[in-house]
């Protein structure tokens, strides 16, 4: 190892035990948030219930007081004796029995006074936060404590009666009413908490885990053919298991597109380096010809000079940089009429063939790299030829017009033929590598190449319109500052 290099250690992901892993799941969450919601439920409808039966209790003592006194005072006069008077009260429960009329105290039973003062519940007072609270004062109370309870009378005229009983039997039936709400609240909560765990393991726990699982087993395996996640689904686990499916084709087509790049660069890598050789003897070859007195060879020379220092260096690009990158664009100003002949020559543009009809302007400028404007106009015209003279029902004749102007800072050129136009297979993948040819024997690596191209220079390149009468192209550079 080189000094001051660290090496990259891949680390495989750690993995709990099946026990943990289901303790830290979301499983183990879920079941304990269920539990967790039915203990508040449990409490919410505890605190209610009881002071409902707290009071319901007291207010029965009151009336079976009121109507004691209403028998004891509507027998006629010593029918009903004193000790009778006092079992039939007595049998109410309360020590004392108080009756106020227009501000007259009567005491109907028992004697009131004593060391400790009992504890006061006025049942006219609507306070609710008392109504909640006094329940868990007569559970947690001491085992003498004594309770008066006010209320206004229901079967007789008066201000209001009272009671003063003992609050241990009261506490007894409200311990045993509330341990009857908690347990039969528990195996409530426990059902129905069961019975929506349950639900959501099949409805959300065991779709996740099958979409996990088929995350994990992409991970090892991309290129595997994945096996079917289950029945379609309409909701938001079904998007979720179609966006994957989605994503896993995209991932495997690129993939596939990935390897087929690899393989290409390394096909045109060795290609190149017998290309080299073989331009190197054709530029002396050129050479050798540029000595003869032919006025013909002279005419063409020129031209076989530039095609022969384009390929060249394109050869040397290659082998350079080993992958597909561009190098980077050595832009200056450029005439654009005089680019489009040039590259309508290299295109095989020709009088007698498809034409061109080069409508440029003379002075028009833009900004770009000679030979990345010429690989993308030859491109370009060449493509329009092509789709001329392979119409059927052509006469392998046509045009192919280019026209240019200034649009805020760009120049858009717009290159229109006059042939059948792209079929629709070749339409939504136009400038994706390898798929988006209109030939049978095209690799499809053109037009995608010329858009990198266009865009590296601050430009664009797409189709603007296609149909029977041909198709349009839209090219755009920066224009001369």
């Amino acid at each position: 190892m080189i000094e001051g290099e660290t090496a990259e250690i891949d680390t495989p992901p750690v993995r709990r035990p099946a026990r943990l892993a289901w303790i830290h799941g979301l499983s183990a969450r879920l079941l304990l948030l269920t539990g967790a919601f039915a203990v508040a439920v449990d409490l919410l409808v505890l605190a209610p219930a009881a002071a409902s039966f707290h009071e319901r209790w007291l207010t029965d003592r009151v009336r079976a007081a009121e109507v004691a006194s209403l028998a004891v005072e509507a027998a006629p006069y010593a029918t009903v004796q004193d000790d009778l008077a006092g079992r039939l009260l007595r049998g109410v429960g309360a020590d004392v029995v108080v009756l106020q009329e227009e501000g007259i105290r009567r005491l109907l039973r028992g004697q009131e006074g004593g060391e400790t003062p009992p504890d006061l519940i006025d049942l006219r007072d609507p306070d609710m936060a008392a109504r909640l609270i006094d329940p868990w004062e007569t559970l947690l109370g001491e085992e003498d404590r004594r309770i008066r309870v006010m209320a206004e009378p229901r079967f007789r005229d008066g201000d209001f009666i009272e009671i003063v009983a003992e609050a241990e039997p009261l506490k007894l039936e409200l311990r045993a009413y509330v341990l009857q709400i908690v347990l039969s609240s528990l195996v409530i909560s426990v059902v129905a908490g069961a019975l929506l765990y349950a639900a959501l393991t099949f409805l959300v726990l065991r779709p996740i885990g099958r979409v996990t699982e088929a995350i994990e087993r992409f991970r090892a395996d991309p290129e595997a053919a994945p096996p079917p996640l289950g029945r379609p689904r309409a909701d938001e686990i079904g998007r979720v298991e179609d966006e994957l499916t989605r994503m896993q084709d995209e991932v495997r087509n690129a993939l596939r597109s990935r390897a087929r790049l690899a393989a290409l660069g390394e096909a045109v890598a060795k290609i190149s380096h017998d290309l080299r050789n073989m331009l190197t003897a054709a530029q002396m070859a050129s050479d050798r010809l540029a000595s003869s007195g032919d006025p013909t060879v002279a005419r063409a020379l020129p031209r076989l000079e530039r095609a022969l220092d384009r390929a060249l260096r394109l050869a040397q690009g290659v082998l350079a940089y080993g992958r597909s990158e561009e190098a980077r664009p050595a832009t200056r100003p450029l005439r654009l009429a005089a680019a489009v002949t040039a590259a309508a020559e290299d295109a095989g543009l020709t009088d007698t063939g498809v034409k061109l009809v080069n409508k440029a302007p003379v002075r028009l400028r833009v900004e770009a790299d000679p030979d990345h404007l010429h690989r993308i106009l030859v491109n370009l015209l060449r493509n329009a030829r092509e789709a001329i003279e392979a119409d059927p029902e052509g006469d392998r004749t046509g045009k192919v017009t280019v026209t240019a102007a200034r649009d805020a800072g760009l120049v858009a050129i717009h290159v229109r033929d006059t042939g059948p136009g792209l079929p629709e297979r070749a339409r939504d993948r136009l400038f994706q590598p390898f798929t988006g040819s209109a030939r049978a024997d095209g690799a499809g690596l053109g037009l995608p190449i010329a858009r990198e191209l266009a865009q590296a220079q601050g430009g664009d390149l797409e189709l603007e319109s296609t149909g029977p009468s041909g198709a349009v192209f839209r090219l755009t550079l920066p224009a001369q500052s």
